[in-house]
């Protein structure tokens, strides 16, 4: 039997979530949709033949009307919470764009929710289900290279439309938290560390259009000794990166430089160097399902055996707290120790 599922936020980035990810092979139905805007919910209708009696305007309504196993939430970061916890409270799956929540305080207590109603929440960090993502990772948990020093990562693009038909330039921490998240969750993924401690310098360019910085410095302290240089901007003027950023990972006996989810498949590569050798380029293994179809794959897995996801939402806090050490490192201009919620 399919996964039932309500997706609730279906304009922007959620019709591409109806159109490219839900409309594939995996064994999922789409519902109903839920949104405040008429004209998506048209448009829903026009690209997934979803009658018209399958489309709400609220989400009480929608669990009312139609019988689901899950709720795929990709609205706005501001109704993230509050969406999640009435699917949460009804005894849904959730499965909810990143960033998780607004603050760390409302993230865990939808942790401890689902937790007590026995269902499944999962983060989309779609990052994580790339390519280069796994040939990198299985490479450190071998173990050839040796301990982990340091990790350097650049990531750059060069934003600037016209200001009024670009709405992006309002949005909160364009760069920290709507971007380096992904960086800050592949982080934690790789170096299988936590993080500690965090510098932070956040800026505007003389040439952006953004309200709140464009660009940012950070410096990382794991909790296995590492330590991550992290650069990006949405103004630089250098050529642009693939999405994932470039990495170079120094350790004990080599290092690795690599990049993906870029625009061309040629974009993913990896490249190991053993100290005084050149590079070898790594073969990149085949991922069944890449990027958010990756997400939703993984989500449909952990309901099935009834095991965590690998980017629940227990296991995203820290993400999340990262992610907001970061911006209140560069607000105060002081060094953030990095501090999980407590049991």
């Amino acid at each position: 039997m399919p996964l039932r599922i309500i997706q609730v936020g279906v304009g922007g980035w959620g019709h591409s979530w109806t159109k490219l990810v839900l409309n594939n092979d995996l064994d999922v139905e789409l519902v109903a949709c839920v949104d405040m805007s008429e004209k998506a919910l048209q448009r829903v209708q026009e690209d997934y033949t979803l009658p018209a009696q399958a489309c709400f305007t609220d989400l009480k309504e929608a669990l009312k009307g139609v019988d689901c196993d899950a709720v795929l939430v990709t609205a706005g970061l501001n109704a993230h919470v509050p969406l999640a916890r009435i699917a949460l409270e009804h005894n849904k799956h959730v499965l909810v764009e990143k960033p998780f929540a607004p603050t760390l305080e409302e993230a865990d207590s939808l942790v401890k929710l689902a937790r007590e109603r026995s269902v499944h929440l999962m983060v989309s960090q779609n990052y994580r289900f790339q390519p280069t993502v796994a040939a990198v990772d299985a490479l450190l948990q071998e173990g050839a290279l040796g301990e982990i020093s340091t990790i350097n990562i650049d990531f750059r693009r060069y934003v600037n439309v016209p200001r009024d038909a670009y709405l992006y330039y309002r949005a909160w921490q364009p760069l920290l938290v709507d971007m380096a998240v992904h960086h800050f969750d592949l982080m934690r993924k790789l170096l299988k560390q936590e993080p500690q401690r965090i510098t932070c310098h956040a800026w505007n360019t003389s040439w952006d259009q953004f309200d709140d910085p464009s660009s940012a410095a950070a410096t990382i302290e794991f909790s296995g000794g590492a330590v991550v240089n992290y650069r990006g901007s949405w103004a630089s003027t250098s050529p642009q990166t693939p999405w994932n950023g470039e990495w170079r990972i120094e350790c004990r006996n080599g290092s690795i430089e690599w990049t993906g989810r870029g625009d061309k498949p040629a974009d993913d590569r990896t490249t190991v160097y053993a100290i005084g050798e050149e590079g070898v380029s790594l073969t990149l293994p085949e991922v069944p399902y890449l990027d958010r179809l990756g997400s939703l794959a993984t989500f449909i897995q952990s309901i099935e055996s009834d095991t965590e996801a690998e980017c629940s939402g227990s296991d995203n806090l820290g993400t999340l707290a990262l992610m907001f050490a970061a911006v209140k490192a560069a607000q105060t201009g002081t060094p953030q120790s990095i501090l999980l919620p407590q049991e």
